[in-house]
């Protein structure tokens, strides 16, 4: 049986500084895919052949990332190169300017409102799950704080322990326990998922030396997210409450006035119940679950 996971045409875009890699499905208006932490358009698969009956769905992976290469060494990434990298991408793919939808998760949502900040005249609806703001959580020195120890852990020993210290430092030891019972188990990958998660994996030197700490601490842009409120919807993960990740969302949904909408799984939601995501994502942005976090 063919993989309907495969993308149906692929490209390469050039910006300044990088070649981005980008991949196309379906047909309709454009709904651009965001990978956040270390992950490519690989982690897009399930959630955007399921979503191409109605979108054309594009995804990319971000500079410096699998198959977007610099144009030179590796440096700390910022976030508003990465929007305007995006916006490049809405210019090539929606030249008619039609409208555009935007999800991104994690680092990538914060991405996703860097990008509305900037140009609101180009996107009809932008979905941001769980952008780690270290500004809005309660503790901001905290949060800048265990980031830094994050990436000191990764360059004193590997990734395996950067990782621990992360997980370690999100979840908070006084919360309850999920709201939804703990995570479900992704499902079984395919052999085009398993070579995508091979490259994520070997991306994540790279977000943590160069885009973790600068991406959580990036300062959004509350007055021109509040005149693109409207526009903006903000995921939080049903069993991610527990983590420092889940807040920054939250609160900003009461600063700027986004709507607050919960989506499956944790914070890494879009991949551990991909089907159920995507459908949660479809009701979203066609504007049938708009009522609150628990709508």
């Amino acid at each position: 049986m063919a993989d309907r996971t495969v993308p149906e045409r692929t490209g390469h875009l050039k910006v300044p500084g990088a070649t981005l890699y980008y991949e196309v499905r379906g047909q309709g208006p454009l709904l651009l895919m965001l990978p956040g932490g270390s992950a490519d358009a690989g982690l897009y698969d399930r959630m955007a052949e399921r979503l191409a009956d109605s979108w054309t769905v594009a995804a990319f992976d971000p500079r410096g990332y699998s198959r977007s290469l610099l144009d030179g060494a590796a440096a700390d990434q910022q976030v508003a190169v990465q929007s305007e990298d995006a916006h490049r991408l809405i210019e090539l793919l929606s030249p008619d300017g039609g409208p555009v939808a935007v999800f991104g998760s994690s680092s990538s949502a914060i991405v996703a409102l860097d990008l509305l900040a900037r140009h609101p005249e180009r996107l009809h609806r932008v979905v941001a799950h769980e952008p780690p703001l270290v500004a809005l959580m309660p503790d901001p020195d905290r949060g800048r704080k265990l980031f830094a120890a994050v990436r000191e852990s990764f360059r004193r020993d590997g990734v395996a322990a950067a990782l621990a210290t992360m997980t370690e430092g999100l979840t908070d030891p006084d919360a309850g326990p999920p709201a939804g019972g703990g995570r479900r188990a992704a499902p079984e990958p395919s052999v085009r998922e398993a070579e995508a998660f091979r490259r994520m994996r070997a991306n994540l030197p790279v977000f943590l030396e160069h885009v973790l700490c600068s991406f959580s601490g990036h300062v959004p842009d509350l007055a021109a997210l509040r005149r693109g409120a409207e526009q903006l919807v903000i995921g939080v993960g049903r069993d991610s409450r527990t983590l420092l990740t889940a807040i920054p969302g939250a609160r900003l949904a009461d600063e700027v006035g986004g709507r607050l909408v919960e989506f499956p799984g944790g914070h890494t939601g879009c991949a551990e119940d991909p089907e159920a995501f995507a459908e949660r994502l479809r009701a979203v942005l066609l504007g049938r679950t708009l009522r609150g976090a628990q709508g």
